[in-house]
């Protein structure tokens, strides 16, 4: 497996499966924090032991597979350009805070892309898995026994009061962020989000963007996870989470329907108009692109636009971010030029749908 199958393709293999809830959940994640026991942590590490964990994870884990997650991709981070990093960004394979302090940093990353490791981010070890649509426990399960696989190999850094020590006093106690991926775009439109996310924040939970902390929820896309990692187990925090997004599921279902009882035309227009918008420009910036792609998949969960799959649409979020559309062009460009490009390709996948 190379670098460039992560390049080639802007949806990852698992995206493009159905989920629970998938109109409205578009994945579930869980991440686990792990450092070795007798390194210091990577922010103090002397760069020589850094270097160790890498190599350490390139001869015991490159090729391997576990269970479904076969042929491990090692990628030194240092190897890459700065298009290569932003792309594997967009792609969720790794996070912003790894690309930016690369030191002795690598990400391994399963051929299906359901599964990526980040060595000496911000802990030694943080450990990604995703499921298409509202599956956490699923997602908590299988991180488990990936967790377990690794762990007989590396002694982890353990204290038994305290549970999993880490980098940042926040993931202390079970080193676990849960999250899901919704499309919220009716509870947008009613404005109810803006008082539901301080209620979800007084619950130990956090509503961030598509990309994470300090990120926009380009498309009307939030990223809901947990906040406290201490003093309550795997199995409860999960619960927490999902009795939370059960809620907001239910929520933006109702504001669906109230709105297309009460404006149904408003919502029509809306959608197609957006349709159309992606369908001829010429120009057109990732805001834009992000918030028309939001109501044609509104139109597509709705039957009123049935000739493009929700897919697609995964697919041009990731499409047309800046670091995909460089990579596909081969070379930098200035902020007209991708939006040119933008226009141009979602044109052209638009078209292949017919």
């Amino acid at each position: 497996m190379t670098l460039q199958h992560f390049m080639n393709e802007a949806i990852s293999p698992w995206m493009r499966e159905e989920g629970p809830d998938s109109d409205i959940v578009l994945s579930s994640r869980i991440r686990l924090a792990r450092n070795f026991s007798d390194v210091s942590y990577p922010i103090l590490a002397d760069l020589e032991k850094l270097e160790d964990i890498q190599s350490f994870f390139k001869e015991e884990y490159e090729h391997q597979t576990f269970q479904d997650y076969e042929d491990f991709a090692f990628i030194p981070i240092n190897d890459l350009t700065s298009t290569e990093k932003r792309v594997l960004v967009e792609k969720h394979l790794i996070s912003p805070h790894l690309a930016k302090n690369s030191q002795a940093a690598a990400a391994m990353i399963s051929k299906n892309e359901q599964v990526s490791v980040m060595v000496n981010e911000e802990d030694h070890i943080r450990i990604q898995l995703y499921f298409p649509g509202f599956q956490l426990n699923k997602a908590l399960e299988k991180a488990f026994e990936f967790d377990d696989w690794l762990e007989e190999k590396i002694d982890y850094a353990f204290d038994e009061t305290r549970g999993y020590l880490t980098s940042c006093p926040t993931n202390v106690g079970t080193g676990m962020r849960a999250s899901v991926m919704m499309h919220l775009p009716a509870l947008t439109m009613t404005k109810q989000i803006n008082r539901m996310i301080p209620a979800i924040n007084q619950l130990g939970l956090v509503v961030r963007g598509i990309y994470g902390e300090g990120s926009e929820a380009l498309g009307n896309i939030f990223q809901i996870s947990n906040q406290i990692t201490l003093g309550k187990s795997e199995e409860d925090i999960i619960d927490d989470l999902q009795s939370v997004v059960r809620q907001l599921i239910e929520h933006e279902r109702k504001a669906r329907s109230r709105i297309m009882e009460q404006s149904s035309i408003k919502l029509e227009d809306r959608i197609f108009r957006s349709y159309g918008v992606l369908k001829y420009s010429r120009i057109i910036e990732s805001k834009e692109a992000a918030r028309c792609l939001s109501n044609v998949r509104l139109g597509i969960d709705f039957g009123l636009i049935q000739d493009v799959s929700r897919n697609i649409l995964n697919e041009l979020m990731v499409l047309t971010q800046p670091g995909f559309l460089q990579q596909y062009a081969k070379k930098t460009l200035s902020a007209n030029e991708r939006d040119v490009l933008r226009a141009s390709l979602i044109r052209e996948r638009l078209q292949l749908e017919k």
